[in-house]
Formats: structure tokens, sequence, C-alpha cells
């Protein structure tokens, strides 16, 4: 084990702390202990420093599927893996996660090659599909799944009880905000999910990145607030920019909404396309801005 890992103890649950809090590529590693069954939750680059408290698991519950989560997979091949059923395709093989993307061809030739050499993707065709509301008993200690999607389809939070210890993944509570991007996320589910969250019965909350663990309510309510505000944000933004001027798609891709103008990823151009065709049909629908005869949006007023 790299005891240089930081960690933080709740009873029977550990949280394992990434490089730089859990910031992406990394994440933060939660574990628990029950009498029979050693469970993890998501498997983070931090997975593969921890040594046996990870690798002697029995169990490892998915969250979610990305790349970031099943990087410690190819460390527990005698695990039992679970993932909801709407994300089960993106672990079992890699045709999957590509689906799971979305990403154009070119970009899912680089980002395959990304997603081998960098976070160690192994497949788990093995892979058990659950469902929402789905439990698992570790031996006094008990797991219940309570999809919350928008982030992926399957995306979900994992409530650790008698604990009240809330996994709640990528709703990350991070000053970059929500995140659906992908072939499989949802603005208006994610919408749902962030009035949802703050009802699951919990008093401490694990996030996958940045926040880490937080212990006290009102800070959760004031850091969910903050990361849901995000949202508004992104179409105020948007309404700003078609303001006076109609602009296509293209060109607010180009102008950014998510990312700084000078940032490249493999997947830049395809999530800030995905994010911002979202804002636009919600803004349609509310009848905030136009579709003009050439394809243009213009703010409406």
């Amino acid at each position: 084990m790299d005891h240089s890992v930081p960690r933080r103890d709740f009873g029977p649950l550990t949280v394992f702390f990434g490089e730089k809090n859990g910031k992406y590529p990394d994440g933060n590693q939660l574990t628990v202990r029950g009498r029979d069954t050693l469970a993890v939750f998501d498997s983070p680059l931090v997975a593969n420093r921890i040594g046996a408290e990870f690798d002697e698991a029995d169990l490892c519950i998915l969250g979610h599927v990305h790349e970031d989560h099943i990087t410690g997979l190819h460390r527990i091949p005698g695990a039992a893996v679970h993932a909801h059923e709407a994300d089960i395709d993106a672990v079992r093989s890699w045709e999957g996660l590509a689906r799971h993307y979305g990403y154009g061809e070119q970009a899912l030739r680089q980002m395959k090659a990304k997603v081998e050499a960098d976070f160690h993707f192994h497949p788990r065709p093995d892979a058990h599909a659950y469902r929402d509301g789905a439990r698992w008993d570790l031996g006094g200690v008990t797991v219940q799944a309570i999809h919350m999607p928008g982030h992926t389809s399957g995306h979900c939070v994992l409530l650790v009880e008698p604990m009240g210890v809330a996994f709640i993944g990528d709703i990350d509570l991070s000053g970059f905000g929500p995140y659906y991007g992908d072939g499989t996320s949802n603005l208006a589910q994610f919408r749902q999910t962030l009035k949802r969250v703050a009802d699951v019965p919990a008093s401490v909350w694990v996030t996958s990145h940045h926040r880490g663990a937080v212990t006290e309510r009102s800070n959760f309510l004031s850091a969910l607030s903050a990361f849901a505000s995000k949202i508004d944000q992104r179409s105020q933004t948007l309404l700003e920019r078609l303001a006076g001027e109609p602009k296509s798609l293209d060109e607010l891709v180009r102008l950014r909404l998510l990312y700084p103008t000078d940032y490249q990823e493999l997947w830049v151009d395809f999530v800030e396309r995905r994010t911002i065709a979202q804002h636009l049909d919600e803004l349609l629908g509310e009848g905030r801005i136009e579709r003009l005869e050439d394809g243009r949006f213009l703010k409406r007023g």
C-alpha cells in the first residue's frame, strides 16, 4: 500500500482521496467492509495505489461508468462487478463504452487508445446489471442504489446504512458544475436529480471528485446550490450571446460554453456541441429564443 494516500474513516467506510482531492483524471475511492463482504464503489486511478484494502474486494458497485471510474477493475478480476442497467454495456465492452460517449469515429479511435493506456481499461463482460432500488447486504451494513440520471443515463447515488453515508459520484459539487455532455447525458434529467439528491437521508456526502467528504448538511446544501446554479448561468450566457445577433450552433460551439478556448482534449468539441444543443432545446421550449429559417438562433424580445 502507498501510505501517502490520504484517507478518512467513517466506521466501516473509508474514503481514499485521489490526487488533488480526486480531481480528474483521478477520483476518490470509497470502500465498505461488512462482516461478510468488502465492497468498493467505483475504481478511480487512486485504487491502483491503495493495496490490499482495495485489491481484496469481493464486490465493486459502480455508481456510473466513465473511464475514470473503472481504472482499478484490472486489479480485482475475481470481484463481482455491478453497474446500473442503463450503464452496463459501457463496462462490458469497448463498443458499449463508445456508444456511451457518442463521439465521432476519429475521436473514438483516439479515445480507445487513451483509456487503455492512461486508465487501464479492461472490459468486464461478466458485469451484473442492477436496477433502481437494488440493495446489497454486506453483513451489518447495507448499500442501496438510488437512480439519479443526468451525468450518465445510469448514474446512481449509493447510500450506505446504518451510517447514512451517500456516495453521490459525479454530482461532485465542483466549481465546473454539472457535466451532461456525453451521448447518454441528459440536461433535463440532471435538473431533476439536483432537486432530488437533497432528499437522500444521509449525514455524510462523498463525491467522486473535488469535495471529497462533506459532513455538515448546511455545507452540503450550500455547495449543491452553487453547483446547480451553473446550469442557469450557462443558459444566461447563451441568451447574452444570442441577443441582437443570431448565431448558429457551430458558431456557439467555437465560442465555447464550458471550456476555455485554448483548452484542447479529444472530447471537447463533441461535449460543447452536445451541451449547447441541450440548452438551446430547453430555451426553445421555454420560448426564450427562436430558430430562424437559416437554422441560426436568436433571443426573443
